[in-house]
């Protein structure tokens, strides 16, 4: 059962009307959306941010004095591929670095319409090369992402193994978007639980982001990827997300491929439920996360 602030949160989500994007180009609705959500969570006073290059993409370290200077987390925001910024994540990262005791450097990849696939993944392997140049030692680093970060995170493991770079240490995987076919039986069955995410977003989203591509493409779509050989990985989600079968799917496909993942669920929570640090939940799953990196990322 969600906290009694959590459940208000969610009436919230219910009751109010959708941001207008109407006449909005997708870079203006970027925007937007990062404002809003820093307002409802604004960066700490003791994180310190740095604005970078990183692949030839722009990036953002974000650090707190708990970081420890040789330990990295790769961060790739959600939104669809379409909007979401290192302004709208930025707050999470710097609450990820606290639990893990890291750095985190959170990707501003390029995104769709202006870029579809494969420029996500291009960019974020190319940030992993990046950290490696920087002299990061793969055990040392966790790649982490929510909602298509998340989908983009197993995405960007499979096309690093397959490419014979070295793998980092971890993967965390907040609500993963894995299927941009949208075949799995929670994209109808929670569609009257799920107070974040629209179903018809979603489509337009996945046809913005695949362009002439298959959206089954194993990088697109990594639920279908051959999952063997991948470092261990962190999944959370919760149980009233319409992406709650992409979640689950994965865990299986993971285990049956020999992997390790943990798998947390959240009872009665929604669509990336870590984002806003208005609720308990928000915490105790970024608690976990740090939990997660620091146990696979030791000296």
């Amino acid at each position: 059962m969600p906290s009694p602030e959590a459940l208000a949160v969610i009436e919230q989500f219910r009751t109010q009307p959708p941001a207008d994007t109407a006449g909005l180009s997708y870079q203006e609705q970027r925007e937007q959306s990062g404002q809003m959500i820093s307002s409802m969570a604004p960066l700490p006073a003791d994180a310190k941010t740095e604005s970078v290059t990183v692949a030839g993409v722009p990036a953002l370290w974000v650090e707190v004095p708990e970081s420890e200077p040789d330990r990295a987390v790769l961060y790739l925001h959600g939104g669809g591929y379409v909007v979401g910024s290192v302004l709208s994540h930025r707050e999470l990262a710097a609450r990820i670095a606290r639990a893990a005791k890291a750095r985190v450097v959170v990707l501003d990849y390029r995104m769709a319409p202006e870029a579809p696939h494969p420029a996500a993944v291009d960019d974020a392997v190319g940030a992993y090369r990046f950290l490696l140049d920087e002299g990061f030692v793969p055990a040392r680093i966790t790649i982490a992402g929510d909602s298509a970060g998340g989908g983009l995170t197993v995405a960007t493991l499979v096309a690093l193994r397959d490419r014979g770079v070295p793998l980092p240490a971890a993967g965390v995987a907040l609500s993963p978007w894995t299927d941009l076919t949208l075949s799995g039986k929670t994209i109808t069955s929670k569609v009257d639980e799920e107070p974040i995410l629209d179903v018809d977003t979603l489509r337009l989203w996945a046809g913005l982001y695949t362009g002439d591509h298959d959206p089954a493409d194993p990088l697109i779509s990594p639920l279908n990827a051959d999952l063997s050989g991948l470092p261990p990985l962190l999944v959370q989600v919760g149980t009233a997300e319409v992406l709650l079968s992409d979640a689950e799917r994965l865990v299986d496909k993971v285990k049956a491929a020999g992997g390790v993942v943990e798998y947390q669920p959240e009872p009665g929570l929604f669509h990336c439920y870590q984002l806003f640090p208005l609720y308990p939940e928000a915490q105790q799953g970024v608690d976990r996360i740090g939990q997660f990196v620091l146990r696979h990322t030791a000296e």
